[in-house]
């Protein structure tokens, strides 16, 4: 397939070793999701596991990213999202590699004993506002399904020792699940502030957590540089996965 004629594919988004489906998804791609699927830590990593996996864009970047060797679960409770997801996984070259399921976590952790060294998740982060324009969007956006000390305690039943739990959050919510996590007993060893452009405040938040106690690194991402072109920092990121970079 041409780079032209990937671009003219509709309902979803082509990536350089992937297409993602996502007119069925209540949340669609974006640069959230892309940010933590390139961020989240995967030296040695055998096992992931994907909360909430929506149209499995994560669950995507990460089978890329491992090379087809980590063997990753993706959990999502809507069920037209998981048809897409597994058909989107089952259209990609790690079809072997990726298992969706159709559940809600909070009852899926309870039955399956794997633990992982990476766990990601896109979560919702929104305490209920106003009413979104269908349940499944809503349920993507708010915590009404799935609170954070929920989210928290279903990772923490599910990571290994030495694992990473990586979330995306707005900034203004991250410190406060940064102090949920700590009260859970998870440590903050990784922090990334993402900024759109330079000078301006980080308006979302890469978060690695960890059960174990270590040291702790902090950087800043800026998306756009002063012409509007993507910065190196971000090209560097994300350049094996946009046709564009």
């Amino acid at each position: 397939m041409t780079g032209h004629k990937a671009v003219l594919r509709r309902g979803g988004f082509t990536f350089k070793q992937f297409f993602v489906a996502h007119d069925r998804c209540a949340m669609k791609v974006g640069t959230d999701g892309v940010l933590l699927g390139a961020w989240a830590p995967v030296a040695g990593v055998k096992r992931i596991l994907d909360i909430g996996t929506g149209s499995g864009l994560l669950a995507l970047m990460l089978a890329q990213r491992t090379h087809g060797h980590a063997f990753i679960d993706a959990v999502e409770i809507d069920n037209a999202a998981a048809i897409q997801a597994r058909e989107n996984v089952a259209a990609s070259p790690w079809a072997d590699k990726i298992t969706v399921y159709q559940s809600d976590i909070k009852q899926w952790h309870l039955q399956h004993t794997e633990r992982y060294e990476l766990i990601v998740s896109n979560p919702p982060y929104f305490d209920k506002g106003v009413s979104c324009a269908t349940p499944e969007r809503e349920h993507a956006r708010y915590t009404t399904q799935l609170d954070h000390s929920s989210l928290l305690q279903c990772a923490a039943d599910r990571i290994t020792e030495q694992g990473f739990f990586c979330v995306v959050l707005p900034e203004s919510i991250g410190q406060a699940f940064v102090l949920q996590a700590e009260q859970q007993g998870w440590h903050c060893r990784f922090r990334a502030n993402i900024t759109e452009h330079e000078g301006k405040p980080p308006h979302r938040v890469l978060l690695g957590l960890s059960p174990s106690a270590g040291e702790f690194f902090a950087e800043q991402i800026v998306i756009r540089g002063p012409d509007q072109r993507y910065s190196e920092a971000y090209t560097g990121l994300t350049q094996d996965f946009y046709l564009f970079m």
